[in-house]
């Protein structure tokens, strides 16, 4: 395993980071807000992050292949502008949606992977646990076995999609697809290690977030 360090300094002006939390909503309705939210703004649009837990499904990103989609049953499998793999979504998940602007942040996509996944191993260890990079996998592990998942988008220097954070869910359907694309993939999830409360971890990953993005703090806008 191979630890990594951010090398930019992202910076947003001071300004705080707006903060969505939708609660369960289907995939699509929110993959599409997305997209409408990116194309409509313009260089003064505040980010904002978008918290959400989604109803089973299973995304296939840009480069997915089909043969990493062994057996999704009744679950539906949903193309999607992503880049990435194969991943599953479900209840007792935190999908967080980072809607920032790189060029106002003066950050490059990778700065971004690398910032998302510092602040995902930021609130597992406020947790006690230890999250770790694997080199050439993008995401979070533990002791070997993914905790988090990453997949942008990134349309006329704004970032869309983000990141999937296992914390209290029903992990079998991970055994219908070759994770990520990487077959015999081992996946975890945090209360595997410790007691959880989603809405409080929501509230932590928002923090650390908005943190090593360089706002100011959060400001919640529900």
């Amino acid at each position: 395993m191979k630890l990594e360090t951010c090398s930019a300094t992202a910076t947003s002006g001071g300004e705080e980071l707006g903060v969505r939390r939708l609660g369960r909503a289907d995939y699509l309705p929110v993959w599409h807000a997305m997209q409408q939210f990116t194309d409509a703004r313009t260089e003064q649009t505040p980010d904002e992050l978008w918290l959400v837990e989604h109803p089973s499904v299973f995304t296939q990103g840009q480069a997915g292949k089909s043969e990493h989609v062994l057996a999704p049953g009744d679950i539906p499998v949903v193309q999607v502008d992503r880049g990435g793999q194969v991943t599953y979504h479900g209840p007792g998940q935190i999908v967080a949606y980072p809607l920032v602007d790189l060029r106002r942040l003066r950050i490059g996509v990778r700065d971004l992977v690398c910032r998302i996944e510092e602040a995902i191993i930021q609130v597992l260890a406020s947790y006690g646990v230890k999250g770790e990079r694997i080199a050439g996998a993008p995401g979070i592990y533990v002791g070997g076995a993914k905790i988090a998942a990453l997949g942008l988008r990134v349309r006329r220097g704004c970032a869309f999609h983000g990141l999937a954070f296992n914390i209290d869910m029903d992990l079998e359907p991970f055994g219908r697809i070759n994770p990520c694309g990487f077959q015999g993939l081992e996946v975890t999830q945090l209360v595997s290690f410790t007691p959880v409360d989603l809405r409080a971890i929501e509230r932590e990953l928002a923090k650390h977030l908005a943190r090593v993005l360089g706002y100011a703090g959060t400001r919640w806008l529900e």
